[in-house]
């Protein structure tokens, strides 16, 4: 009884485990199809785009490529290419005359003594206007003879000469106020200057006594003097460390100059720690030393600015803070 029982329950759990095997190998089968059909409905979705492009791309016949290659042929045998070449020339040229526009020193020197030797002819007691309209009437002949120099120049061999004096014309007619400061010559405001005595009654002034070594009196030293000239050297970037050693320096070029150079006779030189004032666009700093020249040596200021002037230049100071001499050979 007992073996007989055993056989039995085997059997009927054999048959219930073989059911379920059935349903799962029937739900994969499913699965698969459905992925079988899902691709295949993409790849026939991707062919019928890919004709779709292929249809939509322009197709030219040899006939019309053969037109459109004789299209572009024309089209560039009408292009102007002397015109191009002029315009490329021209822009090279352009380029190379604004970097050659800054005047030679030997032009800038022979302009000085032009006009220092258009200022020798005036008398002696002209005023600035005078000097002023001297200066202006040579301008302009200048000018006239610039122009007229390239109006003339028309061979090869004139290109320098051409170009000098195109340099010329530029300078004297939009950049003059460059020059002049450049070779160191400017003309100060004609004023009036008025002495006004402001001093306590009965008080004496103190004596004034400059830093440094004595000053030689070859040099003749003014307190409060501003004399003007053509600049033989630019304080700006020329400094003594006193004015005995400015007025030095002043009798030393004029020892060593070349034949035909410029020589020092006038120094003016700044010995005030806080600056000294001049009418120009520069700032001029302690130790500053001026060396200039001027055949009839003449006073720009004087001990002190005169109030018409302060009104018209409110950084002057009441007192002209140079000191300068014209020296003695």
């Amino acid at each position: 009884m007992a073996r007989g029982g055993g056989e039995w329950t085997g059997g009927g759990n054999t048959g219930a485990g073989v059911l379920p095997f059935k349903r799962i190998t029937l739900l994969v089968c499913f699965v698969n199809i459905l992925i079988a059909l899902f691709v295949l409905r993409f790849l026939y979705t991707s062919s019928l785009n890919i004709y779709s492009y292929n249809e939509n791309v322009v197709r030219y016949t040899a006939d019309e490529i053969r037109k459109m290659e004789e299209s572009i042929r024309i089209r560039r045998s009408k292009e102007s290419i002397e015109l191009v070449k002029l315009a490329k020339k021209l822009k090279r040229d352009v380029a190379t005359a604004e970097s050659n526009t800054e005047l030679s020193p030997d032009v800038k020197h022979k302009l000085v003594d032009e006009i220092l030797q258009r200022l020798k002819s005036l008398e002696e007691k002209s005023n600035v206007t005078q000097l002023r309209e001297a200066v202006e009437l040579w301008r302009s002949e200048k000018l006239k003879e610039a122009k007229e120099m390239i109006q003339g120049q028309n061979g090869e061999n004139s290109t320098n000469i051409l170009e000098e004096a195109g340099m010329l014309v530029r300078a004297l007619e939009l950049e003059w106020d460059v020059l002049s400061e450049e070779i160191g010559f400017w003309l100060p405001a004609e004023v009036s200057n008025e002495e006004h005595d402001d001093k306590p009654e009965g008080e004496e002034e103190p004596e004034e006594v400059l830093a440094g070594r004595p000053v030689p009196a070859v040099c003749n030293a003014e307190l409060h003097t501003d004399y003007g000239g053509a600049a033989v050297r630019w304080g700006l970037t020329h400094h003594k460390e006193s004015a005995a050693d400015c007025c030095q320096a002043c009798l030393d070029q004029a020892k060593h100059a070349k034949p035909g150079e410029t020589r020092c006779n006038i120094w003016v030189y700044c010995p005030s720690e806080f600056g000294c004032f001049s009418p120009d666009i520069y700032e001029h700093k302690h130790q500053e030393c001026w060396l200039k020249y001027a055949e009839y040596p003449k006073q720009n200021f004087k001990d002190r600015y005169s109030e018409m002037y302060r009104n018209n230049h409110p950084k002057a100071p009441s007192i002209v803070p140079w000191v300068s001499g014209v020296v003695t050979a």
